[in-house]
Formats: C-alpha cells, structure tokens, sequence
C-alpha cells in the first residue's frame, strides 16, 4: 500500500462523517414513489352482508358477555367457514391476556396457612353455583382469588424490534427479509435494491490506457497506485499520471533509462503527492518529481550477481524484480522496497544539489543473497515478499512518524521493522495453526495509522484512534494493535517502546488475495475467487460480500516460480505445505478516501460503498416503502451495519442524523398509500399491507420515544383512509405489553367504538385496565364497562381515577339482587353470575391492599383508607347512603319489604357462603384487623367528611358472623362453611379471637354433622384445629358423634389420648384411607417399652385374631413379620384364621419362613422358632403357587426340618420331581428317590413318543413342537438331577478295599447285580434309564413317515427330528461322563525303583505304583448294563445302536477338544514369534562415548580396536558355525550330539566389550561391572547388575 500524505488521512478519518452527511442531503427530496402493485385478491360473495345479534347471546370473542345489539363483520365469520374454501391469510392478530375471569388460585398463603386434606381441592364451576348454598368440594381455604390481569400480564407474542431481524415477523416486508436474511446461492436469489458498492468505469483512462494505441505506444498496465493522482505503470516502463478529472498529466520515463529496465512492477506515492517511485522488474528503482518528469530524481540501482561476493555496498540483485515500494514519512529521499527473491531493502539517499551529486544508503532489512557458485553452504529454503507496506502518516503526530515502520509478510513470518534511526525488528509472528492444510498460499497487509476522533467526552484515552495492521495467510485474517509506550521526560534518552497485540482473528471460506482499508472500521476482503467481502472491523462481521469476477481484476503469477519447493509435489502428508500459489492482486486494489479502485485487463474501475442514504432511497424508489423505514429504524436503534453505511457509532449524533429523515419517510409513506382509493381496507392483501404498514410505523416511533407523532400524524392518516382498526389492533399489544400507558382521548374514544362494534368487548377490558387513568373520560368508560358487563375495567377505573371503593361493590350488590338460581337455563343468569362473582376477588384484593385487578401494591395510606371504607360498608348493620350526603340508599330486597339487620352482609352470604369465607380467610391475614375497634374521628373517606371510624377487628367479624350465621337465616349447607372458617382461624389466631366454650362446642357439633359427604374430609380437618385449642370437658360423650361422622383421625387421637389401644387398632383398620399405618400403630402399642397392662394386651390380641383377615389384606407380609415380632403366640391362630390354601396363607407363610432381604445380602438358615407344621404347609402352598422355587427351598432344608409324609403327595402331584428327589436323599431314602426320578423319567418317556408318533396326524404342528421342546427340557433337569443324586451317594459311600477275588471278577467281567454296591445300583438305574429312553425315542423317530406328514398337511413343516436325537445324545453323554468322572480314583506315586518290569504279559491284577488306575465301579456298571441290555434287547443290532449312542458322544467330544487344542497351538506360535521379531531388533546408543569412563566407544575416532576386535569376532562367528556344521553331520542321524562347552558367544565377555540397553545408555563390561561393585559397598546391595542378569546403573 502507498504512502498517503498528512492532508490525505486527515480527510480519510471523516470518511463516516462525510457520508452520513452526504446521506443527509440526498434525502431532503426523495423521488416520486412507485405505485404499488396490489395483489388481486377475489371478493367473496356477501362481503358486506352483517347479522344482528340479539341481547343476550354470548359471543365467543367476549366471553360470553355481550348484551348490546351489535353487527357482526365477515372477517369475524371468516372463522366459522369450512375449512375446504380458499385460506387467505386473516388480518394478524396478536393473542391477549387470558380470559376476563376472576378464578380462586389453590397456592398457599404468605402466611402459611394449613393445606386441607388432599383430593378435594376442585373449584366450584358455574353449574355448581345455580344454587350457591349448596356444597362442594370447594377447599375454600385453600384458594387465592386472583384477577385476569394479576400478577402480571402474559408475554405479548409481538416479535422484538427491528421486525426484519426474525424471518417470521409479520412486520417485514418481503424485500427486507431478502436483504438481511442470508440466502443460500442459487440462480432465483433474490437481490437487494441497491448496489453494495456504486462503482464507475473511468472511461477516458481506459480510453487511453487500454486502447490499441496505449497499449501500443505504452505497453499493458501491470500496477496501479491512488492519492491525489490516479498513477499506472505498464509493461514498457512508463508511468501514466492521470488526475480525478481523468486528464493524462505526464508521461514518465520517455528518454530516459527507465524504459530499458523492463516493466514497472511496484508503485508508489510520496506523503506530499508530489513524488512518484517506480520498482522495475530488473531491479532498477526510479523516483520522478511530478512537477520535473523529464528526468528522474533519483535512481538506484541494482548490484551485479556476478559481484556479490565483493561488494561493498548492499541493494537488490540484477534480474530480481521489485514487488513493493513506499515512502517513508514525508521524505523523498527515504523508501523501502522488496524483492520477489525475498529480500527487503531501506534506501536514504543523502541531500544534494542533483542526482549525481546525491548518494544512497541502503540498507538490508530481511533476506539473503543467492548464494554464488563459489559457495558452499547448504541451500536454503526458498521465500519472498508476499506483502509489504510502510506505516503512512496520520493526521496526528504519533512516535511512530520517525521509525520509519515496515511490515513484511513472507510465507513463513510476518516481520515489522524499524529502518530508522536504525534497522531493527520491532515484531514477528509465525503463520497461525488454524490455516488448513493443503490451502493456497497467499499473503496480504494493509496498514491504518492513528488519527484524531471526535471526543465529546474529552477523554484524552478516546481522542486518537490506535495504529493497526490487518494481515492475512491464506484464509486467516488477523487484526493487530500498535501501542506506543513513550518515555518519561526523566528517561529521555530511552527509546519509544511498542507494543503489538493481536486483537481478533477472522476466518475466511477460501484464501485472501487482497485486503485494504475503506474507513477506519470498514475492511475491504478480496478472495481468490475474486469476491469482495465487507467486514466490520470491531466485531469482524461480515456486512456484505459479492462478486467481482465480471470485472476482470488484473492479477499474475508472481510467486509460484520462487516458492516452487513450497507447494506439495508428492508428500501430501506434510501439512506445512500448500496446494498452490495464489496469484498476485495486491497492485491492483487500492483503496483511497473511502474508495476502492480496481485495475483489470481492460479497464481501471473506482467503486464506493453505498452510504445509509442510498439504500433508503433505493428502497423508497423500489416502492417497498414499508422494508425502507423498518431499514432506518435499525439504522436508529444501531441493530444494522451502521458503520459500514457511513453512520457514526455515537449513539446521539447518529439518532440526530436518522430521526428527522426517518420521520419524513414515515409521512411520505402514509400519504402515498392512503393516497389511492382503488382499494378497499375489506380486502384482505390492502389489509395485509397496512398491517405491516402500521407495524412498520409503530416500531419506529416507539423507538424514537414519538408517542405524540404517532397518535397525530400516523393516527390521522390511517384514520382519513378508515382504516383505524388496523391502527388499533397494532396499537393493542404496545398496550398489553405496558410499552404505551396513555392514549389520547379522542384516540381512545374511537378504539372503545371500533372494538365495541366488532364485538371484542373482553380485550377492550384488558386494555382499559393498563391504561393510564390520567388521560380516561370517565363517563363514556364507565358507561360502557356497565352495558357490557366489564366490571374489571369498572373497578379498575373507579378505584385509579376517583379512588371510590363503594361505588363498584354497590353495582355489583345490584346483579346480586337480580340473580336467580331457579332459572337453570337463562343464559343472562349466567352471565350475571360470572359477573357476580367478581366481587370476591375485588373484596381479597382490597382487604390485603392489593390493586384490582392489576395486583399491584397500593399506598399504606390508600390501602388503610379503602380497607375501612370496606369494612364499614360491609358490616354496617343498617342501609347506607352512597355517595355519603346524597341520600340516595341502597336497599338490597327488590320488593322494598324491611331490610334485614346486616344487609349487605346478607346479600353475598346468600349469594355464595363458601366464596366469602374462603374470602374472609385471605383477609384475616392482614394486619389491618389487628388494630383496635375504636376507630379516629372525623376520617375523611373520598373526599367525604364521615363521623366516626369503623376499625373492625377478627373477633368483631366472627361474632357478627356468629349472629347472623344461624339456622333461622341460612341453610346447613351454608353454615357449615362458617363453622369451618372458625376452626380453622382460631388456632392462627388466639390472641385476637376469643368465644365461649358454649360457642365452640356448638361449632364441633355442627361439624360433626356435615349435611353431605363431599365436605367430610374438610369437616374432619376443621375439627383437629379446633381440638387443639378447645379441649371439651367430656370429650369420651363425643366420641359416638364422632364415629358416626366417620372422623378417624379424631378418633385416633381421642383413643390414644384416653389409652383404648383396642378401639385405636380397630379405628385404624376402619380407616380406608390410612390402612399402611396399621402395621406401625401395631408394631407401637405391642412394643415392650410401650407398657401395656395384661388386659389391654389381651384386647389387643383378640382383635388381631379377630380382625386378621383385614390385616392379611392390607400387608400380609408386613403383618407377619410383626406379629413374628410382638405376639408370636398369635402366629398359628392367625394363620388357622386365614383361607386355608389361599394366596394370602401363602404371602403370609413366605414372609415368616423366607423374609425378604437385600440381593447382597447371604440367604439365612430357616428359623427354628415358628409353629410346627409350618414349613410342611408352605411347601405346599409354594407347590401351587411358586413350583420353580421349591426345589431351591428345600435344597436348603437340614435333615428332619420337614416330614416327608404330607409333602411328598403334593409334591408329585404339581410334578416337583426334583424336589422330591432331594428330601428323599436327604433323608437317606436315596433308593426311594431313584425309583421315583425313574418313573417320572418313563413317564416322560411314554409322553414324548407319543407325541413324536402322533405328530403326523397333529393339526397344530406349532404347539406340537412347543410340547416336545418343554418334555426335552424336562428330560435334561431331571437326567441331570439323578446325576447328582449318584454323585452325592459316590462321595458318601465308604469304600472297603476291595478282596482279590471281586478285582478278578471286575477283570473278566464276571459281575453280576447282587455284586454292586448301592451307588453303583443307582448309576446303573439311571444309565439304563436313560439309554432306554434314548432308543425308544430314537425308535419312535425313526418310525416316523416324513412323507406321510406332507401328504396330510402339504403346509405344515416336518418335525425337527434331529434336534429331538440331538438332545437325547447328549443326555447319555452327560450320564456317562458324570459316571466315568465319579468312578475313576487317582492314586498316589511311588518311587521309579518299585515298578514292575513286565509288559509282554496279561495285565496283572496288582496295581502300579506310579500309574493312576480306574476303580473297577466303572467297568463293573459297564458289564452290567451291557449284561441287562443284552436280555433285555432281542438282537444284536438293538445292542450296537445302545453302544453307538454311548460313543458317538465321545467321538464329537474327542473332534472338539481336537479344534480347541489346534486354535491355541496356532495362537501361541503367533505370540512367539512376535516375541522372538521384537527381541531381535536392536537399541541405537544414545551417544558415542561410555556412560563410565567418558571415551568413545564406537563410530569415529574410536581406534583401531575396535576394528579389530569386529573382525575377530566375525572369524569366530564362521568357526563357531563351522563346528555346529560338522558336530550335525558327524551324528549320521543317530542324535544331536551333546555340546559339553559354552563356545565364544556372539556376546562379548572382555573389559571392552559393550553393553548397550533399553533404555540407549553405553557401557564398557568392564566400567558396567566396577560400577555395579561401586553401587554394592555403597548402598549394601548394588544395584548395577543381578545373578545372570545386568541392569544400567543410571537408570536402575
């Protein structure tokens, strides 16, 4: 980048200035707006038609509320019309607040108020109320009246302004949500209509710079630079100067050498303008004065390759081109330049009176020379210059003026350098790690210096911007800070300190070519894809971006020639380098003022950003007025690229500038749209368009704070185009919202007549109601809220503008008068009672000083002077006159007959007795009624003199209440209520309310009798508040009442209290709703500690007995162990009390024998202590209710804990074989338990073949196979359960040994039956069992016709025969296994002197010391079975097939054990010879020399030796191998001969031999050795080396 002057970036700072400014002008007259093209929207048939509605009828936008004749509109029934028709897109509307009805809240009070049982807890609903006296399940004490609008309103859905920020926003035109929504790329895009940059093509410079005759007499233009002149050099050596004008001013270098050193490469403009420089590409550098351009002011040339080693003098290379050049501060005299062989040079020429009389100075700033042929360093690596700047001047003097800074960016380091007084590195950074691998190379940086801002703080922090360089490698933009640290005037010889910090950082999508300056917050981004991106340069946000590739921007090759080693060939995985090198763009995109200025292959273009202006006006030209003020109201609130559209970032002086133009387009905008009068506002797209109009509008004015502009101007324009209920339907969400609070009247006047018209009476409440009451004509409100029914707005209006309390209450004391809860069907009945009920949430609000309906706080003194006037209304005994003095009295009977005492009082008792206590008990809360009775005097009460006060108290209410509340006025219904209320306040508050015992007593009677089940439990819970501050003085009387009532909770009190542990058990088991506790009020009365007498206990116990069935209902596992606990003598009658065989016998039996533990927890013994017969029944009951768990019960059983006799039927017949079996082996009767496992075995046997033989002709194949599978199953739990019982009868048999002649018989067979012993008999039931069972069933297979069975059922699979033949194989398999196992008996070794030397002879009948023989049991089973198999079988075949099944087994497993062994042989020849790869690898030393005695050891300079000792050593090798050779051959296969001697070794064992080790230390043997010896009379025990084995004395 050139060097601008002091003048030039004194203006450049203003560039946001000088646009907003220019941005102001050029909106003072707009253009004509556009007509606007309406969509055609059909008009349905009926438009206009309206109904009219009678009074009475509720309406579904009103609640229901309306009673005024009104006409109903077409867009209202839009909503009532199929939904088949054309949708149209209805008018916006924004959801209000809930609907206008006064509901109890069900939290708890501040104060803490006890809840109320649970499960009742449903507010009344309106059909509950036909008749208010009768009651519900209310839980009056628990509610909290709340209002519509208390606490706070909802939410508005209004979205948040600037409206085009959301893509959803209704406020958004279409065009504002294409411009600042981003839009994926795509040929339909939809552009914004304005140009990000306005750019011009300077035709008279490209007239003559690019025409044939330029290029002709010129050359091509290869660079170009900007100032005050537009200079361009070109590919013959000249330098065209042209001015703004785009006049030719000079031509340079005509004549001179200039045009003999090749074309200009790199440009630059002097601070003052009035010097240009010129870098060629042979290395020559020209400075010409603009005003003398005949000849050059100065000239530097290039040195000789060839002299490079002698010269005297640095500069750049012949033959190497410039590619930068600048000037420093405002000499002529003091450039940089840069090469593309990557060296950098500062040039100071010295003053003089010409060009020969001047010499330069250079300086070398980075690089090194091309190493000459003499040379013999090692090549280096390849750079250049990718981008290089001096600082340019500012319009403040800064300490950096004089240093002369340059930033050089090569491909490996960014490098800013001080060049004067001297040349020193002032900074570097390395390239960041976020480029990504294999990226174009490129490189890019402009400088912005320090300029004076506008400080209207006078901070002196804020008064000069900082000096900044933007840099790029590749994709990754980089944003650095330059602070100056200047010496104190002590330290004056100390030099100005700078400090570079990187600020932000920026990450492109491709690599950047280009970056420049557009003002001092705007950055100018060229890709390589020649897209320009916009960036804000506080956030790095990217504002804009587009192409440029249609304007051909001139770029070249530069580098790629240089940095060649660079770019990756063919390692791809060396991330350091790149794809590709970028071309170079740098010397054709300048920037200047603001500007940019573009060089391409056919034209030289200059470009501006468009300021805030322009876009507006494009906009308004466009003819979407309504995206052009949503425009500018971001432009105001600061949400949108202010500074890239020229705005100032101060929030003041930009609100100045926007808001005076922001309001004339809001007018002009206005005033064209109502201007035509083709279109109707019933249209739906007119509609549409002022709704978003209006939008528009609102949102702007409200965030300029123009409430007054909006309600005159914008108000009267949509008014004179009748369009107000567009204006209000805007507006009512800025109400809801409480962002508008007033309203002029005549404004407020017409939206209460457009919303009472349209019907939407309800949300005209809500808007009252967070209205300013300022601004309110009472009358007119107050007026309608009456016709309508709004008594919210009512009471709102009332109690803010007049603070009149009485006045609403008395309107509402009027519907009461005129409801009657006989006529069910009247829809004004029903209207008056939502109404009605209002008046109890009005009076909670009021009582605790709390506005209605908004729920505000009000004022301590407001609050106490509306709670008395209240209070006195309320309770005033007599008929007042209200206003006081008007005389005008409110009577509450409607035939005027005598009024009763207490009127008012018994006006809303009558209407809804529930309400108002649960009212009365939110007011008893506040600290009002805790004052005196006596009241001041002369209290002035709305402005109305009255005599004495009237401060009531809690106790003065409930006595009032006490007369009143009688049953010669009021229902029981409604009594009971009260009653209520007072039990459940006196307990809150003892000290204030104080009544008689008589009182009390009365109030606990009538508790007790509730008129209607649904108030019980309230009744229940309002008598223990009253029990636990009355204490009756026969409370046991009570108790009769209390049963009847069903009040269990009181009762358990009572009898707990009084010690009738029976009646208290009893009592709890009554209770339905509180049985879990049972169990714990048994295990409390029954525990020792609790002391019962003998007859209390025995009372207890009898109505355990008595009452077990309900306690086995409720936890029969609970309850035994309770009973196990506390009364086990009542174990055997409770369970004889239980239904014999029932579910519950079982639960309770379980819990006794077999508790329930924690799954960690070991399994216990079972208990000795339980009645006898116990075990024996439970075994029983789990045989019906648990047969999987019985076997592993009684596997837990000790010999005699259970008596076989009446078990053992139960257990055959639910089939628990198994467990069977067990008993009886545990009892000894192990024969007993065999005959039974082998009946049940042929049992199984006679199912299974009959279904295999029945399977042809069975329709269902699936359950067949089902069946056959579960018979399999049962086969293998119970071959495998007869294997244990031969196995545990094997172990326990004690074994005699054996006489010589049963060996003999053993030997030859000779064995019969009556020979075995009785384990052997059993192994010999069971292998014939199962061997028999095998053959018959394989019989039955074999027997089956495959054929047949397709013939019968063509769809039907075959049975899986060989899965049947498979199990029953392995059966036998397991039996024989388990026998060979069990028979075989090792025994023990002797010594190898004893053996027998014979072996030709027949085996003997003595046993081998040293062999491990078989007990005979085998063999003698073996020839017994075959012996039983051979009568028993009719041929020889039935006896091969029985031997076939028993080794056919031990053949699969022999195949198995086979594989098995080969898979690890392979594996572990695998490790092994991994083992050996890694052992033979060998350890590079760490060093050359020994870690002892410090003398190399190995490589150079080792010695003769060493050679030496190598070559003795392979000559050993080769006899050593030699003699292993002959020692093979000379053997002549008889044997390996044995070697007697360990030979030489590959190892050496001399002094010098090394050892190397893991961990790469080097040692002689012999230093290895005297270390090791060293470590020994050190420390004991060396740790140098071990018995065999040598350790590195360093490491160890």
């Amino acid at each position: 980048m050139s060097s601008d002057s002091e003048e030039s970036h004194a203006s450049a700072h203003q560039d946001n200035e000088d646009e907003a400014q220019e941005a102001a002008e050029a909106l003072e007259s707009p253009k004509e707006l556009r007509d606007w093209e309406e969509p055609s929207t059909p008009v349905q048939d009926g438009a206009e038609e309206e109904e009219v509605q009678s009074i009475g009828t509720p309406d579904a936008r009103s609640n229901g509320l309306s009673f005024a004749t009104r006409r109903i509109s077409h867009s209202e029934r839009d909503d009532e019309e199929p939904v088949s028709e054309l949708a149209i897109r209805p008018p916006a509307r924004r959801p209000g607040s809930p609907e206008s009805t006064s509901t109890p809240d069900d939290t708890p009070s501040i104060q803490g108020s006890a809840f109320s049982s649970p499960g009742s807890s449903v507010p009344a609903s309106l059909s509950s109320l036909h008749r208010a006296h009768r009651p519900t399940s209310l839980q009056p004490f628990e509610r909290r009246f709340s209002s519509r609008l208390s606490p706070s309103p909802l939410g508005s859905p209004r979205i948040a302004s600037p409206a085009f920020l959301s893509a959803r926003s209704r406020q958004s035109s279409i065009s504002s949500n294409l411009i600042f929504q981003q839009q994926d790329d795509g040929a339909d895009t939809p552009q914004a209509p304005w140009e990000v940059v306005r750019w011009t093509k300077l035709k008279k410079i490209t007239g003559q710079v690019f025409s044939e005759v330029g290029k002709r007499n010129f050359g091509r233009a290869t660079c170009l630079n900007v100032a005050a002149s537009l200079v361009v050099g070109t590919s013959k050596g000249f330098i065209l100067v042209f001015d703004y004008q785009q006049v030719l001013k000079s031509i340079i270098g005509p004549g001179t050498k200039a045009i003999e050193c090749g074309p200009v490469t790199a440009l630059a403009i002097s601070a003052d303008h009035s010097t240009v420089a010129g870098g060629h590409a042979t290395g020559h550098i020209f400075t010409w004065e603009l005003a003398r351009p005949a000849k050059p002011f100065l000239h530097i040339p290039p040195l000789e390759r060839a002299n490079l080693d002698d010269r005297r003098q640095d500069g750049h290379v012949s033959g190497v081109g410039i590619l930068h050049i600048g000037f420093l501060g405002t000499r002529h005299t003091a450039l940089v330049s840069a090469d593309d062989g990557g060296m950098a040079f500062s040039h100071l020429a010295t003053r003089g009176l010409g060009a020969i009389a001047r010499t330069v100075k250079v300086t070398r700033i980075l690089g090194r020379y091309p190493l000459s042929e003499k040379s013999l360093e090692k090549p280096r690596k390849p750079s250049s210059v990718l981008a290089f700047s001096p600082l340019p001047l500012g319009n403040v003097e800064q300490p950096t003026d004089d240093m002369g800074l340059t930033a050089l960016l090569t491909p490996y380091l960014l490098v800013i350098v001080s060049t004067t007084p001297l040349a020193q590195t002032q900074h570097k950074a390395s390239r960041p790690k976020e480029i990504e691998p294999h990226s174009a190379l490129s490189g890019c940086l402009a400088w912005f210096p320090a300029v004076k801002l506008k400080n209207p703080s006078n901070d002196p922090n804020k008064s000069v911007s900082k000096t900044k360089l933007v840099y790029c490698w590749s994709n990754i933009l980089t944003i650095l800070e330059v602070d100056c640290i200047i010496s104190p005037p002590s330290e004056k010889e100390k030099p100005t300190e700078l400090r570079f910090r990187s600020r932000s950082r920026w990450r492109s999508e491709e690599a950047i070519v280009a970056v420049q300056w557009l003002s001092r917050s705007v950055l100018g981004v060229l890709t390589i894809s020649q897209r320009l991106v916009v960036l804000e340069d506080t956030t790095l946000r990217m504002t804009d971006t587009f192409d440029l590739i249609q304007k051909h921007i001139y770029h070249s090759d530069l580098f790629s020639k240089q940095l060649r080693p660079v770019v990756e060939q063919l390692n791809e995985e060396d991330t350091s380098m790149h794809g590709v090198v970028a071309d170079a763009f740098y010397m054709s995109f300048r920037a200047y003022k603001g500007r940019l200025f573009l060089l391409g292959f056919n034209d030289v273009s200059i470009g501006t950003l468009s300021n805030w202006a322009d876009r507006l006006l494009a906009l308004m030209e466009d003819g979407d007025f309504i995206a052009a003020i949503t425009l500018a109201t971001s432009y105001y609130i600061g949400d949108s690229d202010k500074l890239t559209v020229g705005l100032p970032d101060d929030d003041k002086t930009r609100h100045a500038m926007v808001q005076e133009k922001l309001l004339e387009m809001i007018s002009a905008s206005l005033k064209y749209t109502f201007s035509r009068t083709e279109n109707r506002i019933e249209d739906t797209g007119r509609r549409k368009q002022l709704s978003e109009l209006a939008d528009a509008c609102f949102t702007a004015c409200m965030s300029m704070d123009e409430q007054e502009f909006l309600f005159e101007e914008v108000y009267e324009a949509f008014e004179e185009g009748s369009a107000e209920p567009v204006f209000f339907e805007t507006l009512e969400p800025y109400i809801l919202d409480e962002q508008v609070t007033a309203i002029p009247p005549n404004v407020l006047k017409d939206m209460i007549t457009s919303y009472a018209s349209e019907g939407r009476a309800t949300k005209l409440e809500d808007i009252i109601c967070r209205l300013s009451t300022d601004t309110i004509d009472i009358n007119q409100v107050t007026t309608l809220c009456q016709q309508y029914n709004l008594y919210d707005a009512l009471i709102y209006v009332w109690t803010r503008a007049i603070g009149d309390y009485i006045t609403p209450l008395i309107n509402i004391l009027t519907l009461l008068k005129l409801i009657d809860f006989e006529e069910h069907e009247n829809h004004q009945q029903n209207v008056y009672l939502t109404s009605a009920m209002k008046i109890f949430s009005y009076l909670a609000y009021t009582f605790t000083g709390r506005v209605y309906p908004g729920g505000d706080a009000m004022d301590d003194e407001q609050a106490h002077s509306a709670k008395k006037d209240m209070y006195r209304f309320l309770f005033s005994g007599k008929n007042l006159a209200w206003p006081p003095g008007s005389g005008d009295v409110f009577l509450t009977r409607l035939d005027k007959g005598d009024e009763p005492p207490f009127p008012y009082l018994r006006l809303i008792l009558d209407f809804d007795a529930a309400s108002f206590m649960s009212m009365l008990n939110e007011a008893f809360e506040d600290n009002f009624l805790n004052g005196d009775q006596d009241g001041v005097k002369g209290h002035q009460v709305n402005g109305t003199q009255h005599g004495p006060g009237f401060t009531p108290t809690r106790q003065y209410i409930i006595h009032t209440l006490l007369g009143i509340m009688t049953t010669d006025n009021f229902d029981v219904e409604d009594i009971i209520y009260f009653y209520m209320f007072v039990a459940r306040n006196l307990p809150k508050y003892p000290q204030h309310i104080i009544l008689p015992g008589t009182s009390l007593h009365q109030i606990l009677i009538g508790l007790c009798n509730y008129p209607t089940a649904i108030v019980k439990d309230d009744c229940q819970l309002s008598a223990e508040y009253l029990l636990s501050v009355y204490h009756p003085p026969n409370l046991q009387s009570l108790v009769p009442l209390f049963e009847k009532a069903g009040f269990h909770r009181v009762l358990k009190t009572v009898y707990r209290g009084s010690q009738e542990y029976a009646k208290l058990l009893e009592t709890y088991l009554d209770d339905t709703e509180d049985k879990d506790d049972v169990i714990n009020c048994i295990s409390e009365i029954l525990r020792p500690s609790k002391g019962l007498t003998k007859k209390q206990t025995n009372e207890v116990k009898a109505v355990l007995v008595e009452r077990s069935q309900d306690l086995a209902a409720i936890d029969p596992q609970r309850t035994a162990q309770a009973l196990k606990q506390y009364a086990p003598d009542l174990l055997q009658s409770v369970l004889h009390a239980l239904e014999k065989g029932s579910d519950t016998q079982y639960q309770y039996l379980k819990a006794l024998i077999e508790p329930e533990a924690p799954p960690s927890a070991e399994r216990q013994a079972l208990s000795g202590d339980l009645p006898s017969g116990f075990t024996e029944q439970y075994v029983q009951l789990l045989c019906k209710y648990n047969k999987a768990h019985v076997a592993d019960f009684v596997s837990l059983l000790s010999s005699g804990d259970l008596k076989l006799d009446p078990v053992l039927p139960a257990l055959e017949e639910s089939g628990v074989i198994d467990a069977a079996v067990v008993l009886l082996a545990r009892d000894g009767l192990v024969q007993r338990a065999m005959d039974r496992l082998v009946k049940h075995l042929a049992t199984l046997e006679t199912a299974l073949t009959g279904l295999i033989s029945a399977a042809a002709e069975s329709p269902d194949a699936a359950n067949t196979e089902e069946a056959i599978a579960d018979l399999l199953n049962d086969i293998e739990k119970y071959v495998k359960v007869g294997i244990w019982l031969c196995q545990g009868q094997t172990r326990s048999a004690e074994r005699a040994p054996e006489p010589l002649i049963n060996r003999r018989k053993s030997a030859y067979g000779d064995v019969k039956e009556e020979d075995l012993a009785l384990d052997e008999l059993l192994w010999l039931e069971l292998v014939d069992k199962v061997v028999t069972l095998a053959k018959e069933v394989s019989a039955a297979v074999s027997g089956l016709d495959p054929t047949h069975t397709a013939s019968t059922n063509p769809h039907q699979e075959p049975l899986d025969t060989t899965q049947i033949t498979m199990t029953l194989r392995s059966s036998v398999q397991q039996t024989f296994s388990a026998l060979l196992a069990s028979a075989t008996v090792p025994l023990p070794n002797k010594s190898a002197s004893s053996q027998a030397a014979s072996s030709t002879a027949r085996p003997s009948l003595t046993r081998k010391a040293t062999q491990s023989q078989s007990n005979p049991s085998f063999l003698r089973i073996l020839y017994t079975f075959l012996t039983r198999a051979a009568h028993s079988s009719p041929s020889l075949a039935d006896l091969r097939a029985v031997l076939s099944e028993i080794f056919s087994a031990y053949t699969f497993e022999e195949t198995i054990l086979s594989l098995a062994n080969r898979f690890l042989d392979k594996e572990g020849f695998a490790q092994v010879a991994e083992i050996h790869e890694l052992r033979q690898r060998g350890w590079r030393p760490r060093g050359q020399v020994c870690e002892g005695c410090r003398k190399r050891a190995w490589g150079p300079g080792a010695g003769a030796s060493v050679w030496e000792a190598w070559e003795k050593r392979g000559q050993e090798e080769v006899e050593r191998r030699l003699a292993a050779y002959e020692e093979a051959a000379g053997g002549k296969g008889k044997g390996r001969s044995v070697r007697t001697g360990e030979g030489s070794g590959r190892e050496g064992t001399g002094p010098d031999a090394l050892v190397v080790f893991a961990c790469r230390h080097l040692w002689h043997r012999g230093c290895l050795e005297k270390a090791s010896l060293k470590e020994d009379e050190d420390g004991g025990q060396g740790r140098g080396h071990s018995v065999g084995r040598l350790k590195c004395p360093i490491c160890v």
